[in-house]
């Protein structure tokens, strides 16, 4: 694969054949076991395709290895109100198991990065398992770092509440 053709799209929600493939890749990231291991129910499958088209608040980036879908990066819209200009938060990046070690991340990243700067944006934010020290590793690379606000106040974390 080392002459593979690698592109990343921005996906059209309008576009059925699109969302199948970035649902066919979220399926195959929740298997995963930094996705949590196990495959999307069909009623989230069906949810997403008919949900997706409605959001304006965020966007989805698809890489292809030789035109095949091979890697995700789901990303929200978000507002910093210390810097007032917008941010993306990087909600789901994967890239399927066959094609890690091709810098599919970093692509990502890189198109992720392109669309905050053309929106006058500030940052990109994500969340990684503590475990997940590839995926650590790859943001690391391209420069991320644990959020701490000042020196001493510590570091962020994620937390979560599903509402009742």
């Amino acid at each position: 694969m080392k002459d593979a053709h690698i592109t990343v799209h921005k996906l059209d929600y309008q576009d059925s054949v699109q969302v199948k493939q970035l649902i066919d890749l979220l399926d195959a990231y929740a298997c995963d076991p930094m996705g949590g291991g196990e495959p999307l129910a069909d009623g989230v499958k069906a949810k997403l395709s008919k949900d997706l088209v409605k959001q304006t608040n965020m966007f989805s980036l698809v890489v292809y290895v030789d035109n095949i879908p091979a890697g995700l990066c789901n990303c929200v819209w978000g507002y910093s109100t210390f810097a007032a200009k917008p941010l993306v938060n990087i909600h789901d990046l994967a890239v399927l198991e066959k094609y890690r070690g091709l810098g599919l991340s970093q692509q990502l990243l890189r198109t992720v990065e392109r669309q905050v700067k053309e929106a006058g944006g500030v940052k990109i934010t994500l969340e990684v398992l503590a475990n997940n020290r590839v995926a650590q590793k790859a943001y690391r690379s391209f420069g991320f770092a644990p959020y701490e606000l000042a020196d001493g106040a510590g570091r962020a974390e994620f937390w979560q509440y599903y509402v009742h």
